[in-house]
């Protein structure tokens, strides 16, 4: 447990306003203020009601926190109980900031207000600890500030073929670079995969593989030192300069001259 206070308390050197990536989960409420965060390379303007979660692998920073208040939490993947609030925190697709209607505000700030208190008197009294009352009163958090979303317009069909595409793409797409490779291993054909995701994510299936390719290529150049041609290594390009080809076709600018505009260095 923290809050925006204690963070800037803790980071004199405001190392916040550079790109991490943390390998936990970070949820924040802002209870005043105004200010911008960014994740993954798109920015979101705080104010009262706006919440942030960035989830494990995400590259972010607290591009303007200096007027905020408000808690920030921090969990390990694993902690949520097993459940919707844990579909709900391994989603890694989900967006990083939403702003929550009033209604819903009061009941997730009594939430995290609850799991602050628990979370305060576990570490004045160790005899008051409880890991399960912590982890549920985080679940109900979770739940309050992640609310269900609208069913897709996809088919019902579609919706499991595309789910199934999606988990097989954060699986293995540092592997595979072609649908096909996804077709046979899911057992649907190119045209199956390509119309369920249209449905449901508005793109086909191979757009939908490069953006999630040069996401984790963005990262790579933000947030490490690694050369071009390492991050190429490590998205599975047989060399760099197919690589360089890749990410000037899809961002417009070659590998190096992106990482100098984000990296923030």
């Amino acid at each position: 447990m923290l809050n925006f206070e204690g963070l800037r308390r803790m980071d004199p050197g405001r190392r916040r306003v550079r790109p991490q990536r943390p390998d936990f989960h970070v949820l924040a409420l802002v209870r005043s203020g105004t200010g911008r965060h960014t994740a993954d390379f798109v920015d979101q303007d705080l104010r009262e009601r706006s919440v942030v979660w960035i989830r494990p692998g995400v590259v972010h920073r607290w591009t303007d926190v200096d007027d905020l208040d408000g808690p920030l939490i921090l969990f390990e993947q694993g902690f949520v109980p097993a459940g919707p609030a844990a579909r709900a925190a391994a989603d890694a697709f989900a967006p990083a900031g939403r702003r929550l209607d009033e209604p819903t505000w009061k009941l997730s700030v009594r939430a995290a207000d609850h799991l602050a208190q628990e979370h305060a008197a576990a570490v004045a009294d160790p005899r008051l600890a409880s890991p399960a009352v912590l982890a549920h009163l985080l679940a109900a958090l979770v739940l309050r500030v992640h609310p269900a979303e609208p069913p897709a317009p996809a088919a019902p069909a579609d919706q499991t073929v595309f789910r199934r595409y999606r988990a097989a793409v954060e699986e293995h797409f540092t592997r595979w670079h072609h649908v096909g490779d996804y077709a046979r291993a899911l057992g649907h054909g190119p045209r199956t995969l390509t119309r369920a995701t249209r449905a449901a994510a508005g793109v086909g299936a191979k757009r939908f593989l490069d953006q999630r390719i040069l996401l984790e290529a963005k990262r790579l150049l933000a947030h490490t030192d690694l050369p071009v041609a390492r991050c190429a290594e490590r998205l599975g390009f047989d060399d760099a300069a197919n690589f360089t080809t890749f990410f000037q076709r899809q961002e417009g600018l070659s590998p190096g001259r992106w990482r100098t505009a984000h990296s923030g260095r």
